[in-house]
């Protein structure tokens, strides 16, 4: 990590954050010849920093808090160590690090700890998730009271019409995927393919597949810094809130994900269409975990305006073969890679929990060898199917006593994300929507 400094001596200031229950980056600014310092023997904050609501605020509530004297973690850079940060005007470098009780214990409420404790009932099977993400987002112009495509820097024009699979609507801001990309190839960010999507300035940006789930979630992670910071420097905004607009779709966060065993081959294969029985247990531990998850997978209170029927987010729980209408979508290709899709998430989501709750939502279900029902055919929104919560409150409390849920998570994760929620849930009752918007539209 020094060595990596040494290498950007233009670097002056360095960021030393990590990932808080929403996603938000919580750390300090340091001077450069002050880094060594924080490599060899970490930083230090207080616990309950991770677990602050939407605005940054202290859990009323909270054993972190005052009932404990507000204790310090001791916090280490992560093995991704440093990266740039190309959307800053002077230049600065970014640490991700995770937090650790004095004694070296992993803090249960560290997101990424979340993760990690997943990937290790996999590795104790002698198996590795591979996991890929779509993410999905808008550029829009906020400058005035009401939200808008920005104006395209090449005609000076306002598209103010959905442009699916639009290469006109990508051409439109070329400079700033060109510039998107090109940050993206510094940070070691896997991104690929960008298509536009259906709603007013929607673009969706794949990452590409990793065996490594924590690093994919760092990828989902640093990438959505990258896409807000960027696009101000462009002089428009980027959300990944899942509804700016009512009128149109919300932005999901699609995860792609298999198994590898141990000589490195896909769990989930089984030579056609069809994927393995493993493959099918997976898709029921999903399936049953999802209604106690939801909370995860739509974390605040706009996440619920997107999971609407027709909206392309799912409503029900249902699995299904190439159908974008089921919430678990096993996609048609080469049977060497056979996977799942998962659709429920927002694009608003915190990519660590996000990430935890699916795989550990597979595992469950790859240990218990349950089956999942027939998959489902035809329209999903038209069938007779279980629902997932569509309400913030319905969320919460089934996040709270779920026993799928408390299989993947610790009893500190589930606490301190339950009293989060509820303190945001209290809050947001007082404000308008709009001002509920102008929340959501930089933080998520």
């Amino acid at each position: 990590m020094k060595n990596w400094l040494r290498k950007h001596p233009q670097v002056r200031t360095i960021r030393v954050a990590a990932a808080d229950l929403n996603g938000q980056a919580r750390g300090k600014r340091i001077p450069t010849r002050f880094a060594d310092k924080v490599v060899e023997d970490g930083t230090r904050f207080p616990m309950s920093v991770l677990n602050l609501d939407i605005w940054g605020e202290d859990i009323d509530d909270s054993p972190l808090v005052f009932e404990s004297g507000d204790a310090d973690g001791v916090l280490f850079p992560t093995e991704r160590g440093f990266l740039p940060m190309p959307w800053l005007e002077s230049p600065s470098a970014l640490l991700p690090i995770w937090m650790f009780h004095e004694d070296g214990r992993p803090y249960a409420g560290d997101p990424r700890h979340a993760l990690r404790a997943v990937v290790q009932r996999y590795k104790d099977r002698g198996l590795t998730p591979v996991c890929a993400v779509e993410l999905e987002f808008f550029l829009i112009d906020d400058s005035g009271r009401k939200l808008q495509v920005p104006l395209s820097p090449r005609s000076g024009k306002r598209r103010k019409a959905a442009e699916t699979l639009s290469i006109r609507a990508l051409d439109q801001f070329d400079e700033f995927f060109t510039d998107l990309y090109d940050a993206c190839e510094e940070m070691d960010i896997p991104a690929d393919t960008a298509i536009s999507e259906a709603g007013l300035g929607q673009f969706e940006i794949n990452l590409m597949h990793c065996d490594d789930a924590l690093r994919a979630a760092d990828d989902a992670w640093f990438f959505k810094m990258l896409v807000k910071g960027l696009a101000r420097r462009h002089g428009f905004a980027a959300s990944f809130m899942a509804k700016p607009y009512e009128d149109y779709p919300g932005s999901g966060l699609h995860t792609h994900f298999s198994v590898l065993d141990k000589n490195g081959n896909n769990v989930f294969d089984d030579g056609g269409p069809d994927g393995t029985a493993i493959m099918r247990h997976a898709i029921a531990g999903c399936m049953n975990a999802m209604a106690g998850s939801a909370l995860v997978f739509a974390p605040h209170a706009n996440s619920f305006d997107r999971m609407v029927p027709g909206a392309h987010a799912p409503t029900g729980i249902s699995w299904a073969y190439e159908n974008r209408t089921s919430s678990i979508r096993v996609p048609s290709g080469s049977h060497k890679a056979r996977r799942i899709e998962h659709r429920v998430s927002g694009g608003d989501v915190n990519p660590y929990l996000m990430l935890a709750a699916v795989l550990g939502a597979a595992m469950n279900g790859i240990e218990d060898g349950v089956n999942p029902p027939p998959p489902i055919t035809g329209n999903a929104y038209a069938a007779d199917l279980p629902q997932i919560p569509g309400d913030w409150k319905t969320a919460i409390d089934l996040f709270e006593t779920s026993p799928e849920v408390a299989r993947i998570f610790a009893p500190e994760m589930v606490r301190n994300l339950v009293l989060t929620k509820r303190q945001e849930l209290h809050y947001m009752q007082e404000l308008t929507p709009q001002e509920q918007v102008e929340i959501y539209l930089d933080t998520v």
